[in-house]
């Protein structure tokens, strides 16, 4: 019984022992690769170790000569193990991998590469190839077999560009959205010979297209991925029947087949893609262009949408001399980038400047949409109380098919003196004079002596004496004299242009002084508002006109009738021009140091040429 268990026991461990054993086989290093090349072909070489692990940088590549390498080398790695009857065995092996292409016929030997396990040294043997050269007739008829093949795998419909219109039918200055649209059934690789129209007869401006994503669309009973490559807003700026033009592009698409080679080293050994291009064209397109209604208010200018007008008052008590704004907003939706200024009727008095306008617009699918604004400044010259025409806003709907105008509330403006102490009515505005310094003209000039002389006896009579007709004479002389003294004072008393011209100069420095105070004390706007009552009233003063009656061209031609150059007078409403655009302006674009210096410069030189 022991020895039959006992050989029990010995067949188990020898059965164990054969299942569980790992049967290694011997270590081998060998070449792998075609014998038999096409010129221009690219092939594998690997190099196959087998049931070992290579020692750390043992590894010698051969030459390679005759040989062009495109890559390499690639490791890779593998194990295997199988049972039969019993016995188990295991492999490893170890792929060193090159891509290499014989560019010539030929004979081409690659030398043994060499590689260490544990120390010893594995090689592998010489390998020759033969390179031959496949014939230009069979390399066409391939081609032209393997193009037709890839040209069948896209049909003439699987691509389509179309740009679709928001609409066939608009108002001229009415906005249209434009899609270009690429409809596929195969992958695209992208495009080329672009050709855009240039939308002639309309503004365009392109959109945006980044957000948007590939939809699946239903284009005569087949499905296809639809995108927009380009999408624009046009707005057509004339009526008629209006032609876009045709888009054109050719879009490259991808086809992957199988290889006709029987071993392809980067598409798995059977498969190749390639790039088959499609010509295509959205063909020309028309749209019906309707021209606005006749009957068109004056206040028209062209807009065309959906606008609110909102209006910003200047204060209704304001000094004369002194800057003020009216501001206009509209806003809403339609070509709001064409909006011209409203017209703002202001009266003759009133010196209108430059209108400035400030925007937010933006662009999108469903239109353009924002507002602008536009500051209408100005400074009213003569006081009085005025009223101001309503400002009238037209836009033409073409929701309404209709024009629609907006008009502002009513206005009245109070203009009172500027506090100078000076009349600033249009009949009358000295600027700088005032009653006592009327009454004080001629006060250095003192009359003759009169009273009881001083007398003390002489020796001999003084009547008929040589001196006495001296004396005579000389009390005719003076009286003669003060006779004309007198009435000159009285004269130029009298005189208020004389008066007013000589003092011109000498008010104007006085406001220099005043102005030169509020330029120490950066008072920017009390600063420009003296300068300015300097310029004008010593203008005013010199020419002897009304403040009321002055304009920048009229001073220009007076100081150039009486000597003065065109440089002169330019320069002078110039410097006019730079304080009243700095009084309202919240930039400091113009120092004050530079005006104030151009202004005492400038009524020196007038001074020097004008001396009455």
């Amino acid at each position: 019984m022991s020895s039959f268990l006992k050989h029990i026991l010995l067949t188990l461990v020898a059965a164990f022992s054969l299942t569980m054993a790992r049967a290694e086989g011997d270590v081998s290093f060998e070449i792998n690769t075609p014998l038999i090349v096409t010129a221009g072909e690219m092939f594998r070489v690997e190099f196959v170790l087998t049931n070992g692990t290579p020692d750390s940088d043992s590894f010698r590549t051969p030459s390679f000569e005759g040989l062009e390498v495109l890559a390499g080398p690639t490791t890779a790695t593998g194990h295997s193990f199988q049972s039969i009857n019993g016995v188990s065995s295991s492999k490893s092996t170890y792929t060193i991998t090159y891509v290499v292409v014989a560019q010539t016929a030929g004979n081409i030997t690659i030398a043994p590469a060499e590689v260490k396990v544990d120390g010893k040294r594995y090689t592998t043997k010489s390998t020759p190839i033969e390179v031959v050269a496949q014939s230009a007739q069979r390399d066409e008829q391939a081609a032209t077999e393997q193009g037709t093949a890839v040209q069948n795998q896209i049909a003439d419909d699987d691509i389509l560009l179309r740009l679709n219109l928001s609409r066939q039918e608009v108002y001229q200055g009415e906005p249209i959205r434009a899609s270009l649209t690429l409809y596929t059934r195969a992958s695209i690789a992208g495009f080329e010979d672009v050709k855009l129209p240039s939308f002639n007869g309309f503004w365009s401006q392109e959109l945006p297209t980044d957000g948007y994503a590939a939809t699946r669309q239903t284009v005569d009973g087949k499905v296809y991925d639809s995108q927009i490559i380009k999408e624009y807003l046009l707005y057509p700026q004339q009526s008629g029947p209006l032609t876009i033009e045709s888009t054109d592009l050719t879009a490259v698409a991808q086809v992957v087949m199988r290889s006709r080679r029987t071993f392809d080293p980067f598409f798995g050994g059977g498969a190749e893609v390639y790039n088959v291009p499609r010509k295509l064209s959205t063909g020309a397109l028309t749209i019906n262009v309707k021209p606005l209604p006749a009957g068109a208010p004056a206040s028209f200018a062209g807009a065309v949408g959906s606008f609110t007008m909102d209006t910003e008052n200047p204060p209704q008590m304001l000094k004369a001399n002194s800057a003020a704004s009216y501001t206009v907003t509209i806003n809403g939706t339609g070509n709001l980038t064409f909006l011209q200024a409203p017209k703002l009727s202001l009266p003759t008095s009133f010196e209108l400047y430059d209108v400035r306008s400030t925007e937010s617009i933006r662009t999108t699918t469903a239109g353009t949409s924002g507002y602008r604004r536009f500051e209408y400044p100005f400074i009213a010259r003569s006081e009085g109380d005025y009223n101001l025409q309503p400002i009238e806003f037209t836009f033409f709907s073409p929701e309404r098919e209709s024009y629609v105008t907006l008009q502002s509330a009513p206005l009245t403006l109070s203009i009172s003196p500027d506090g100078s102490g000076s009349s600033s009515t249009a009949q009358q505005l000295i600027i700088g004079s005032s009653k006592e310094g009327v009454r004080q003209i001629g006060s250095d000039i003192h009359f003759i002596k009169i009273g009881e002389p001083r007398l003390s006896s002489i020796s001999a009579p003084l009547m008929l004496s040589g001196t006495y007709f001296v004396l005579i004479a000389l009390v005719i002389v003076a009286t003669v004299v003060a006779y004309f003294i007198l009435r000159r004072i009285i004269r130029d008393s009298k005189n208020t242009v004389l008066r007013r011209n000589r003092r011109a100069n000498k008010v104007a420095v006085q406001r220099f002084r005043v102005a030169e105070k509020y330029m120490n004390e950066r008072n920017r706007h009390s600063f420009f508002e003296e300068m300015l009552l300097a310029l004008w009233g010593y203008m005013s003063d010199k020419l002897n006109i009304p403040v009321s009656s002055l304009t920048k061209e009229r001073i220009r031609e007076e100081l150039q009738r009486r000597g003065c150059s065109a440089e002169v007078a330019h320069h002078f409403t110039d410097i006019i021009s730079r304080c009243d655009e700095a009084q309202y302006s919240p930039v400091e674009s113009v120092q004050m140091e530079e005006v104030y210096a151009d202004g005492v410069n400038i009524i020196s030189q007038i001074e020097s040429i004008i001396k009455r």
